[in-house]
């Protein structure tokens, strides 16, 4: 990739997200310690989760639309302004002694509708300025990137709350936005108009237009599908990590750092194996391969002894790495398949859809917690994933899912 034109574009673009994703994972695991310590409630997580998650949901397809229309550098700089905005009204809130945690949930869920329009938007550039043979290339990096923050995040988040109060921590967020929109003012991203008007009929056409894109591919419809199940299955264990580290493991702030940190690792050399290596096995193996290693890890979590602390953080780092790997072929292959003027409405289906079944399993994490508990539910979850990841080879039409783009590369 080196000396490539569009890669100094792509520069500019890592260096924004890179301070934008640190600051952000560095108040997000700051608040999750604030709460964990503060309320010792799995159902507090949960409620928080939701928060986060539902309001993209529920206007992500909407927002796709809009997103196609629109210029997507624009949506980038407006969305990361708007969440800064949300940190900074978050900050009056949390310097109360008792805050009121509705308004928490609710400037969370204010952060969700910026988010509907950031992350899709952030994927949806890269067809716009990457040559097709470099586009997996990138996604790796983008993984490392991301890894890198959720090794430096959690550091830094935990650093931050020793020392600062939870309202001060949260200034971070708007430091990372400012230099998330900085570094666009300094670049140039194609914009591909589309001629239509913004009645209720046609973005409601545009957004079918959407589905159809999904639902023609049959091998991308069961790509989502088994993307989303798995999602499902993980999404009320994942939440539950702290309390899997302070309640299994016994640990505490120190702990529930190492453990993020070296999720982080994982990603950062899953990452890196995608970005520089030049992996030729097809992404589709890869993908569902990656499925059975995160349920096997999760199975592994649950159900090590209070005493194998050091394995945990060893299996979380694995979960880590494929995740990263997962979600960087994943992505690609969205890119690979889908025409470019519909990409901002089929990642905003792709989040929205995710989301949706993780809100579910969420609205279900503190029972889960109280009547199965929380080493049994990463036990289910893992083998709930694992079963997504082998029936996935046996499903022919996804299996067949970028072979002549392979065949005719190759």
């Amino acid at each position: 990739m080196k000396n490539q034109p569009w890669l100094k574009t792509y520069l500019f673009i890592w260096v924004g997200q890179f301070f934008s994703m640190v600051t952000s994972y560095a108040v997000h695991f700051a608040v999750i310690i604030w709460l964990s310590l503060e309320q010792q409630s799995a159902e507090v997580l949960a409620l928080a989760g939701i928060a986060g998650m539902l309001p993209q949901a529920i206007i992500g397809p909407f927002a796709g639309v809009f997103i196609d229309r629109w210029d997507r550098k624009k949506v980038m700089m407006f969305s990361d302004g708007f969440i800064a905005i949300c940190a900074f009204a978050m900050t009056f809130l949390l310097r109360e002694e008792q805050p009121d945690l509705h308004w928490v949930y609710a400037l969370l869920a204010c952060r969700s509708v910026g988010n509907a329009f950031q992350s899709p938007a952030m994927q949806a550039i890269a067809p716009l300025i990457v040559p097709e043979k470099d586009l997996l290339r990138v996604s790796g990096i983008n993984q490392m990137l991301q890894s890198v923050s959720t090794i430096a995040g959690p550091a830094l988040g935990t650093l931050a709350i020793t020392y600062f109060a939870i309202a001060d921590v949260l200034y971070l967020d708007i430091v990372g936005a400012i230099a998330a929109i900085t570094s666009l003012l300094f670049i140039r991203i194609p914009h591909l108009k589309i001629e239509t008007n913004s009645s209720i009929r046609n973005v409601l056409v545009e957004l079918k237009e959407g589905f159809g894109a999904i639902h023609n591919n049959r091998g991308l419809g069961f790509l989502f599908v088994y993307a989303m199940l798995a999602t499902l299955f993980v999404m009320p264990a994942a939440i539950m990590f702290p309390l899997l580290t302070t309640g299994h493991y016994g640990g505490g702030k120190l702990e529930m750092s190492i453990v993020e940190i070296v999720w982080g690792v994982g990603m950062l050399i899953g990452g890196s194996a995608i970005g520089f290596l030049g992996i030729k096995t097809r992404k589709v193996i890869l993908a569902n391969a990656m499925h059975i290693a995160l349920g096997i890890a999760f199975v592994c979590c649950g159900a090590f002894p209070p005493s194998w602390f050091m394995a945990f953080v060893i299996i979380t780092a694995l979960s880590g790495m494929a995740c990263s790997i997962f979600s960087a072929t994943f992505m690609t292959t969205i890119q690979e398949e889908v025409d470019p003027k519909m990409l901002g409405r089929v990642f905003s289906l792709y989040f929205s859809m995710a989301i949706l079944p993780s809100v579910v399993g969420l609205l279900f994490t503190g029972t889960i917690a109280e009547q199965v508990g929380v080493a049994k539910a990463f036990i289910i979850a893992g083998s709930l994933v694992t079963f997504v990841g082998v029936i996935s080879f046996f499903t022919p039409t996804l299996m067949q899912l970028g072979k002549k783009a392979n065949q005719s590369i190759s």
